[in-house]
C-alpha cells in the first residue's frame, strides 16, 4: 500500500502514465506480425514440376508450337486422385497420346513418373516470393516450413526462460532496450538471409527478443499504473495486439515479397529503440533492488511531468525507505525461479497459472490449425480472426472490471472448450456454422489470454513478477509446440484432436476457480505479503466454517428440545 500512496502523490494516472503507456503499447502492434508472419512469408503457392518436352519419335515434332500451356502440362504432369496436377512428380517421357480422345486405363498404368529433378514452377499470382519458392521447400522438404516456425517458437520459449529472470535482476527498462535492439537487428538480418539455415537462426533470435520486450513492457506498464486503472490499461494493450493482426493482413496484402515484408515488420524497432530511452525504470523494482536513490529521482521526474513538482520534491530517500520499511524488511538480496515454488501460497498460484497459460496457447493453436481450409482469401481470414478479438476483449474488460478476474478467466476458458467440442457434432457441409463456432472459440481464447496476462501480473509480487510472467509465457510456448502433436491423434480416431483441444481449457477453467481474486487489490510488493493474504483468507474461511457448524449445532439442539417438549 505504501508505494500505491506514493504513486498517487506524484500524480496517479497523470500525463506521464498516459504517454509512457502509449509509447510502450505501440511496439505491441508488431508482436502479432512476427508471431503470425510465416502465414504469409512461408505461404505455399500452387506448384508443379518443371517439365521437359521430348519430341523424339513422338510423331509430333512441331506440336509444341501449336499447343497451349494447359496441353503442355497435361503431357508432362500426371493427375492425382482429385484430378489435379501432381505437385511432386512428372512423367519420365512426354505422353503425347494423352492428346488423343481414346486414352484407356491400360495406357494410364504404363506411364512412368519421376521426382522433380529439374525443380518446380510456382504460381506467383498471389505471392511474388516466399521462403518456399526461394529455397524450394516443397515435397520432400515441405516439413522444413513447420520446422522454421517451431524454431521461432523455441526462440520465444528460450527468451521467456532467460530474459524474464534477467529483467528481475537488471531492470525492466534495460531489457526493453536490449530486446528492441536485438529484434531490429536480427529481424532485418532475417530479411537478407542468404539461405534457410541463416534464416532460422535469425528467426530464433527474433523470437527471443519478442519474449524479452513483451514481458518487460507488461511489467513496466502495470508497475506505473494505479490499481483502479490497471484493467483498462491492460485491455488497451490487448487491443493493440488485436489491431496488429489486422495490420499484418494489410501489410501482407500490399507487400507480396517475403523479404520486404520481413523488413517492414522489423525495421520499425530501430525507431522504438530510439525513443525508448525516454522510458522510466520501474520505481517499484528500484526500491526493492536496493536503489532507493535512483527511485527518488525517477519519482520526482514523474511528478514534474504530471505537474506535481512540489509533491515530488518532498520525496526523499529517507521518506521512501521509511514508507517502504515493511516491504524492504521481508525481501531477499536475490530471487530465482525456485521462489515460485518455495512458499505455499506462491506455489499454489504458480501451478494454477502454469496450467492456464498452457491451455490457452494449446487450444488457440489447435483451433488455428483446423481453420486453414476455408476456401477464401487468407488475407480475409486474417482480418476476421483479428476483428473477433475486439468484441471479445471489450466483454472481458467489462467482466474483469465489475465481476472479477477469476470469474472472467474461468468462464471464457470453459466456454471456449465447450464451443470446440460442440463443433464435433456439426456436419461438415454446414461450413458456415463450423466457421462461426470456431471464430467464437478463438475470441474466447483471446479474451482468456488478456485476462491471464493481467491476472498473472497482479498475483505475483514485484521481486518475482517478471520471473513468474516469464515462466507463464514459457508454458504458453510449450502449449503452442505440443498442439501440432495432438493433431496426430486423428490417425487413430478423427474426433480425438477436437476433444483434447476442448477438454484442456475446460479443466484449466475449473483450475482457475482456485486462484485468489485480485479485483481492486493493490499489487503485492513482497512474497510475504502474498503469503499473509493467503493465511488471512484461510483463517477467515476457517472461522466462517466454525461459525456455520456452531449455528447448525444450535439449530439441531433447538429442534431436539422442541421434540422433547
Amino acid at each position: 500500500m505504501a508505494f500505491a500512496e506514493l504513486l498517487e502523490q506524484v500524480g496517479g494516472m497523470g500525463r506521464f502514465q498516459i504517454i509512457h503507456t502509449v509509447l510502450l503499447t505501440i511496439p505491441i502492434l508488431l508482436m502479432a506480425s512476427h508471431n503470425l508472419l510465416q502465414n504469409f512469408t512461408a505461404a505455399i503457392p500452387d506448384h508443379h514440376c518443371r517439365i521437359h518436352i521430348n519430341t523424339n519419335g513422338s510423331g509430333y515434332p512441331n506440336a509444341t508450337h501449336q499447343l497451349g500451356a494447359s496441353d503442355l502440362l497435361r503431357l508432362g504432369i500426371p493427375l492425382d486422385g482429385k484430378q489435379r496436377l501432381e505437385k511432386c512428380r512428372r512423367f519420365v517421357d512426354t505422353q503425347w497420346h494423352l492428346l488423343g480422345r481414346n486414352t484407356t486405363a491400360a495406357n494410364m498404368t504404363q506411364m512412368d513418373t519421376e521426382l522433380c529433378t529439374d525443380g518446380w514452377v510456382y504460381d506467383h499470382s498471389v505471392y511474388t516470393a516466399t521462403i518456399i519458392t526461394e529455397w524450394d521447400l516443397v515435397c520432400n522438404l515441405r516439413k522444413l516450413r513447420e520446422v522454421a516456425q517451431s524454431i521461432y517458437m523455441a526462440g520465444v520459449l528460450f527468451g521467456a526462460l532467460v530474459l524474464g529472470g534477467l529483467s528481475d535482476r537488471f531492470g525492466r527498462k534495460a531489457l526493453v532496450l536490449w530486446s528492441f535492439l536485438q529484434m531490429s537487428v536480427t529481424g532485418t538480418c532475417a530479411a537478407f538471409s542468404p539461405n534457410y539455415i541463416s534464416y532460422c537462426v535469425f528467426r530464433f533470435l527474433s523470437g527471443m527478443a519478442l519474449s524479452g520486450f513483451g514481458l518487460s513492457i507488461a511489467c513496466l506498464i502495470v508497475e506505473w499504473i494505479p490499481t483502479r486503472y490497471r484493467t483498462i490499461t491492460i485491455a488497451m494493450t490487448g487491443f493493440s495486439y488485436t489491431l496488429g493482426q489486422i495490420l499484418l493482413a494489410g501489410l501482407a496484402y500490399s507487400i507480396r515479397d517475403w523479404r520486404w515484408l520481413q523488413l517492414a515488420v522489423s525495421a520499425p524497432f530501430f525507431l522504438f529503440l530510439f525513443y525508448s530511452w525516454w522510458f522510466a525504470e520501474s520505481a517499484r523494482w528500484l526500491i526493492l533492488a536496493g536503489k532507493a536513490g535512483r527511485a527518488v529521482k525517477v519519482l520526482q521526474r514523474v511528478a514534474r511531468v504530471n505537474g506535481k513538482e512540489e509533491a515530488g520534491s518532498g520525496i526523499t530517500t529517507e521518506i521512501l525507505l521509511s514508507n517502504m520499511e515493511n516491504e524492504l524488511s521481508t525481501i531477499k538480496s536475490s530471487y530465482t525461479i525456485s521462489d515460485l515454488v518455495r512458499t505455499p501460497a506462491i506455489r499454489h498460484i504458480f501451478f494454477c497459472l502454469s496450467m492456464v497459460w498452457f491451455s490457452v496457447s494449446f487450444s488457440y493453436y489447435g483451433l488455428a490449425m483446423d481453420l486453414q481450409n476455408f476456401g477464401v482469401s487468407i488475407y480475409l481470414i486474417q482480418v476476421i480472426f483479428g476483428a473477433v478479438d475486439f468484441p471479445a476483449k471489450v466483454v472481458v474488460t467489462i467482466t474483469m472490471s465489475y465481476i472479477g478476474r477469476r470469474f472472467s478467466l474461468a468462464s471464457f476458458l470453459i466456454v471456449a472448450g465447450l464451443v470446440i467440442i460442440a463443433n464435433i457434432f456439426v456436419p461438415t457441409e454446414l461450413q458456415t456454422v463450423r466457421t462461426a463456432l470456431a471464430v467464437i472459440g478463438k475470441g474466447c481464447l483471446s479474451a482468456a489470454f488478456n485476462c491471464t496476462f493481467l491476472f498473472t501480473t497482479e498475483l505475483y509480487p514485484t521481486p518475482i513478477r517478471q520471473t513468474g510472467l516469464g515462466f507463464g509465457s514459457t508454458m504458453a510456448r510449450v502449449g503452442g509446440i505440443v498442439a501440432p502433436l495432438a493433431k496426430m491423434l486423428e490417425d487413430y480416431y478423427s474426433v480425438l484432436p477436437p476433444v483434447v483441444y476442448g477438454v484442456v481449457p475446460i479443466l484449466s477453467g475449473i483450475t482457475a476457480c482456485f486462484l485468489p481474486e485480485t479485483l481492486n487489490v493493490a499489487l503485492p510488493d513482497t512474497i510475504e505479503e502474498v503469503e499473509s493474504r493467503s493465511r488471512k483468507k484461510k483463517e477467515e474461511a476457517t472461522a466462517a466454517a466454525h461459525e456455520k457448524i456452531l449455528l447448525q449445532s444450535q439449530e439441531i439442539e433447538k429442534a431436539l428440545f422442541k421434540e422433547a417438549c
